[in-house]
C-alpha cells in the first residue's frame, strides 16, 4: 500500500539537459516519477535557465507568453525566433536569434556573424509596450561588440565616408563615428537588465575575442583582426557616449554584446540563475516545500561556479528547503555535490540497463530517477 505523502509539496525546477531534454520536459518527466512512487504528493513544475539557451522556454513554462518573430540570423538570413512577454517585462534570448545553432549548415563566420536579430527582438519587444528586457546572453554565433544589435535599434555605425559599416566584428576595423539617431528615443525609459554568469572585459587575454572566439570558428589570424576591431569600437563608443566600459566585468559576454548592452543601454547585469529564479517567481514556488529536485545534463565542476543547479541549491537553502539533484551524469564525488548543498544526486546513466542509455532514454530515466529520490526522501 503506497505511503501517504507528508505535508508539503515538491518542486521540480531543472535546467535543460542539454541535447536530450528540454527543461520543460525534464521537469515533466521527473515530476512523473515522483506522482507514480508518492501518489498525491503536489509537485510543481518550475524549469529554469541561467540566461543562456533555454531562458525563453523557461520564461514560457512559467507564464510569460511566447511571441513568435523573424528576425535576422547571425549571417544575416532569416531565422524564425521569439520572445517571452508578461505584462511590461519581455524576456530575450539571445541565441534565439544570433546563436550558434543559428548558423546555417553549422557553417562558422567569426569575421562576418552579427547580433542584428537580437537589436530586432528588444525592439519588437519595446513596440509591443516592454519596459523591461531581461537580455539572456550566451550561445552567441559572433565577436562583433553587440554593434549589430546597437544597429537594428536605430544606431548608426559609420566608416570615414559615412557609409554604414556591414555586419560583423571584422568591419569594426573601419568605424569612424556614432550617430545614436533613433536609439535614444526607442530604448527611452526602457530598462535592460542582463542575464550573465561571466565577467570577462571586451578586450585582451581575457576578453570576448581571445577567449570565446576559438568557439565560434576563429583562426589566430582572425583573433587578431576582431581584437583590432573590438579595439577601435570601444574607442568611438567611449568618445561618443563620455565613458568606457570596455574593462566591466561582463562586458566580453556574448562575442561583446554585454559591452554595447552597458554603454549604449545602459544596462544593469546580473547572475543569471539569480535574475532567473526572481523573475520565475522562485521564493514563491518554494515557500512551504519539502523538497526542491533540479538537475541539468552533466553535473560537474562548472556546476559548482554559477550554473543553475548551484543556483538553484542556494536559493532553496535560504528557504529552508533540501535539495536533490537529477543530472545525465553525475562527475562531482560525493563531498562535492553535499559541499554545494544536494543531499542525494542522481545520474541517469546510471539507472538504466547499459551504459549509454542516459541520453537515449533520457526522458523515461529521468522519470526512475524522480520514482528512486520519491523513494528515497519523501517516503520517510
Amino acid at each position: 500500500m503506497p505511503a501517504t505523502p507528508h505535508q508539503g509539496h515538491v518542486v521540480v525546477a531543472p535546467d535543460k539537459f542539454k541535447g536530450t531534454l528540454e527543461g520543460a520536459e525534464a521537469a515533466a518527466r521527473i515530476a512523473a516519477g515522483i506522482r507514480r512512487a508518492v501518489p498525491g504528493t503536489e509537485v510543481r513544475e518550475l524549469p529554469v535557465a541561467d540566461g543562456g539557451e533555454g531562458t525563453l522556454a523557461a520564461a514560457v513554462a512559467a507564464g510569460f507568453t511566447r511571441v513568435a518573430a523573424k528576425v535576422a540570423g547571425p549571417t544575416g538570413l532569416p531565422v524564425d525566433a521569439a520572445l517571452a512577454v508578461r505584462g511590461t517585462t519581455a524576456v530575450v534570448e539571445l541565441a534565439q536569434a544570433s546563436g550558434l545553432a543559428r548558423l546555417p549548415g553549422g557553417r562558422t563566420a567569426p569575421l562576418t556573424a552579427g547580433s542584428y536579430g537580437v537589436g530586432q527582438l528588444i525592439a519588437r519587444a519595446v513596440a509591443q509596450g516592454a519596459r523591461r528586457i531581461v537580455l539572456g546572453l550566451g550561445g552567441s554565433a559572433g565577436t562583433d561588440g553587440g554593434a549589430g544589435m546597437l544597429q537594428a535599434l536605430g544606431v548608426s555605425l559609420l566608416d570615414s565616408a559615412g557609409v554604414e559599416l556591414p555586419p560583423g566584428g571584422a568591419a569594426l576595423r573601419r568605424l569612424a563615428r556614432i550617430d545614436l539617431g533613433t536609439s535614444v528615443r526607442t530604448m527611452d525609459g526602457v530598462e535592460v537588465v542582463v542575464a550573465c554568469d561571466v565577467d570577462n572585459p571586451l578586450l585582451g587575454p581575457r576578453g570576448a575575442a581571445a577567449v570565446y572566439g576559438p568557439q565560434k570558428g576563429a583562426s589566430g589570424e582572425d583573433l587578431l583582426v576582431l581584437e583590432e576591431g573590438l579595439t577601435r569600437f570601444a574607442d568611438v563608443v567611449a568618445a561618443a557616449v563620455g565613458r568606457d566600459v570596455r574593462e566591466a566585468p561582463g562586458a566580453g559576454a556574448a562575442g561583446g554584446v554585454g559591452f554595447a548592452a552597458l554603454a549604449l543601454l545602459g544596462a544593469t547585469m546580473r547572475p543569471g540563475i539569480e535574475l532567473l529564479l526572481d523573475l520565475l517567481g522562485f521564493d514563491g514556488a518554494v515557500r512551504g516545500a519539502r523538497l526542491v529536485v533540479t538537475g541539468e545534463g552533466c553535473l560537474d565542476a562548472q556546476t559548482l561556479h554559477g550554473k543553475a543547479p548551484a543556483g538553484v541549491a542556494a536559493a532553496a537553502a535560504r528557504a529552508g528547503v533540501r535539495v536533490a539533484a537529477v543530472a545525465g551524469r553525475v562527475e562531482l564525488s560525493e563531498r562535492e555535490w553535499r559541499s554545494a548543498g544536494f543531499v542525494a544526486a542522481y545520474a541517469l546513466g546510471e539507472l538504466g540497463d547499459t551504459p549509454g542509455e542516459g541520453m537515449t532514454r533520457a526522458g523515461e530515466l529521468a522519470e526512475v530517477a524522480g520514482e528512486r529520490l520519491a523513494a528515497d526522501l519523501l517516503r520517510r
